[in-house]
């Protein structure tokens, strides 16, 4: 088997502040092949986009890579110096941002911010640069590119802004792309257009995706395998057939369970009782358990290790630890 193209291991993320340390991501683990399209899903404050932040070296003051490693393409980025990350970001690793409106410079035209780019990577004329952006906003489905080229993000639409964004990324055909809720705040239609595109970047220029986000149902549409957070750990992970054929952890089947359903009539649609604990306010114990139906004394006490359950199917949950008698579901 050839090695992932991207490989985290062991990786922690804090923020320190004037009341101590607090802990985004714990301890994650997560690889991602070439040309496969990876989603993390979990509610907001899981920690999946400061995990995001940590592969692309853009952790925000006060935040800290504690310890762990990133190895991309078999290099070691954490550490990595600010020299060589700005090479790779962009060409070798891009990022769609949450947020396109204030992801993108309002003062800068559409056209601009393309071209500087692909010439920060590639030593080619202003022309040259400006046909690549042509082409690309055409790729990405967008009318009248030439025009777009002249025009600033406040005149466009969200899911234009979206489009322009998936285009800016994907410019310098980066091996691996990083899109962080690329279809947040966009209505259905324009939501499974985005889906759609991405799914044929991908198979166009074999670009590996990681892609972030809380909706189950995206990851359904897109994804070949799923990784679950909860409270800045992986508490799942599988094929996203196995994951929605048979959960094991009781978070990823209360995610399942709050999916709406055009069969079932309900009057009410299910949620998760509670909220995500803040970072680094539980102190021992399975982070989930305060949240959890099945919870048991154990859960209180001890923190449950990510086990392997069947083939390529992992989960941190003490139902499924076979040295404890009282398994149950």
């Amino acid at each position: 088997m050839s090695s992932p193209i991207l490989d985290v291991q062991g990786l922690q993320t804090s923020f320190f502040t004037d009341d101590g340390e607090v802990p985004a991501v714990d301890n994650v683990n997560v690889s991602i092949d070439s040309g496969e399209i990876l989603g993390v899903v979990g509610e907001s404050g899981c920690g999946k986009s400061v995990t995001s932040l940590s592969i692309m070296n853009l952790v925000p003051h006060p935040g800290k890579i504690k310890s762990g490693s990133i190895r991309f393409k078999g290099e070691e980025l954490v550490g990595a110096s600010d020299k060589r990350m700005r090479q790779i970001r962009g060409n070798e690793i891009a990022m769609i941002f949450q947020e396109p409106m204030t992801s993108l410079n309002p003062v800068f035209t559409i056209g601009d911010q393309m071209m500087e780019a692909i010439r920060l990577h590639q030593n080619i004329s202003k022309k040259e640069a400006a046909e690549l952006s042509t082409d690309m906003l055409k790729k990405v489905g967008l009318p009248r590119a030439n025009e777009l080229l002249q025009e600033y993000p406040h005149q466009l639409s969200g899911g234009m802004r979206q489009r322009v964004m998936i285009a800016m990324a994907m410019v310098c055909e980066p091996d691996l792309l990083i899109a962080d809720e690329p279809t947040t705040a966009l209505d259905v239609t324009i939501q499974a257009q985005i889906l759609d595109l991405m799914r044929r970047l991908n198979e166009d220029f074999h670009t590996a995706i990681l892609l972030i986000t809380h909706d189950l149902g995206v990851v359904a549409e897109v994804c070949s395998r799923v990784v679950v957070m909860y409270a800045g750990k992986v508490v799942e992970e599988g094929s996203v057939r196995s994951i929605f054929k048979n959960p094991q952890h009781p978070y990823t089947k209360g995610l399942i369970q709050s999916i709406p359903s055009i069969h079932v009539k309900k009057k009410r649609l299910y949620s998760i009782p509670g909220n995500v604990p803040r970072p680094g306010i539980v102190k021992q114990g399975c982070e989930f358990a305060p949240r959890c139906p099945y919870a048991f004394d154990r859960c209180l006490a001890e923190t449950p290790k990510l086990l392997e359950t069947e083939n390529g199917h992992r989960v941190r949950c003490f139902l499924h630890d076979p040295s404890k008698e009282e398994i149950h579901v």
